[in-house]
């Protein structure tokens, strides 16, 4: 293992306070290091303006002009593990710093062995060349390559990426639907601080997921689209009237972004004409309306304990992936079913070619048909001990923080081949 380093980790959770999942994607980063006995820090950057906790009708509703309670957040969360002077956050509004005083944050800037660039948060990692080695740690596999071939609009994209010395991808085998960017992904995974999830806890008899309909516009290259989990959804809308008594319920986040769902095609011939006649239903009321139990994550899983609280009291996940990643066959991984692995909850998910470096059959089911989809719910339910056994043992083998980080921090420092882009490539 490489000895202590002084180690920066990314994210977006003082932006998000009521995405308990989006916390705990960067904040398992951060404790994972922490417990390997590194020096790390917090660092919020993004240049994107922060979410209002309760919102309104127009989107100006949403943006938190005043980032009190959102730095609240934060400053709680990192307090809990005793991180309370290992954060900044930078609002970008009226551009202040939060958090750690201004000579610290400088020192801690010089002084730094490795950026972790979790998902690409940072607006301007050019900024931050006075550490060592910046990483790139792409959770979108598909996406975030198809973005860098695409030359309308995307030059700043390609140009932040380029930024960094050595690269990561939650996309751990890309097939050929993956463009070739010109950048070597590593393969890593979403680290999970096995200790912070309880596989004791009780369960109720419900199979549940937490999504968006849709998260941002497809991208379409090559003559291909890659959309998004309402084009994946529709596939499987008749499920739950197939597996009753089984109940599904889904975590369904309010907002929508109207112009970018996909067309009503893609719904069976015997859903199509009800939703036809139903103009003003929201995805939330399609589904209600073919027996998925629909509930908001505002009120179920509002901050980071209580969306833990959410995985440990369900009996397993059932969950589609992004149209994108099905496309795309990456081996990409949900942050979210590592998480419900690490509660000794089952996970029966798409088929994203994950298969290819991850066990599946026990713990780990997957589907591509709809008919798949029944089967596993069926064998889960028949064998329920048997699967919620072998997903925390899956994850105590291939998504412990202390085995994942461990790896990526020798891959970015200890690497023959890290060399940083040429400038004729950016």
């Amino acid at each position: 293992m490489t000895s202590q380093l002084r180690i920066i980790v990314t994210g977006l959770i003082a932006q998000h306070p009521s995405l308990g999942g989006v916390t705990w994607d960067y904040l398992q980063y951060v404790l994972g290091l922490a417990r390997l006995g590194h020096d790390v820090y917090y660092f919020e950057d993004s240049g994107q303006w922060p979410y209002n906790l309760k919102g309104g009708p127009s989107v100006n509703d949403w943006i938190a002009y005043d980032p009190t309670p959102n730095v609240a957040y934060l400053a709680r969360v990192m307090a809990r593990y005793g991180l309370e002077e290992r954060w900044a956050y930078r609002f970008p509004i009226k551009p202040r710093w939060f958090g750690l005083p201004h000579k610290k944050r400088r020192e801690v800037l010089e002084s730094t062995d490795l950026l972790l660039n979790v998902s690409g948060t940072l607006k301007r990692p050019s900024d931050y060349r006075q550490v060592q080695r910046l990483a790139y740690v792409d959770s979108d596999p598909a996406f975030t390559q198809v973005k860098l071939k695409l030359t309308r609009g995307q030059t700043k994209f390609r140009k932040r990426v380029n930024a960094h010395d050595v690269y990561f991808s939650f996309g751990e085998r890309f097939s050929e639907a993956v463009p070739v960017t010109g950048h070597h992904w590593r393969a890593t995974r979403q680290p999970i601080v096995l200790s912070e999830w309880r596989p004791v806890m009780p369960a109720r008899n419900v199979f549940t997921t937490v999504m968006n309909w849709t998260s941002y516009k497809p991208l379409r290259y090559g003559g291909h689209t890659y959309g998004q989990k309402d084009v994946e959804f529709k596939r499987f809308i008749e499920l739950p009237r197939k597996v009753n008594p089984t109940v599904i319920e889904v975590a369904l986040s309010r907002t929508q972004h109207l112009n970018w769902q996909t067309d009503d095609w893609s719904l069976s011939p015997t859903v199509l004409p009800l939703v036809r006649n139903q103009a003003y239903w929201t995805p939330s009321h399609l589904l209600a309306s073919m027996g998925w139990r629909v509930v908001d994550p505002l009120h179920v899983c509002p901050d980071f304990d209580r969306y833990r609280e959410y995985i440990e009291s369900s009996k397993a996940e059932w969950s589609v992936a992004k149209n994108g990643y099905v496309r795309g066959q990456s081996g990409w991984f949900s942050c979210r079913s590592a998480c419900y692995l690490a509660a000794g909850r089952p996970v029966i998910v798409q088929d994203t070619g994950f298969d290819a470096v991850l066990p599946v059959g026990e713990g780990i089911l997957s589907f591509r048909t709809l008919e798949e989809a029944i089967a596993a719910i069926h064998e889960v339910e028949s064998h329920y001990m048997r699967h919620a056994k072998a997903a925390r043992a899956l994850a105590e083998e291939y998504f412990d923080s202390g085995k994942v980080l461990t790896r990526l921090i020798d891959e970015a420092m200890n690497t023959a081949s890290y060399t940083r882009l040429a400038e004729s490539r950016r």
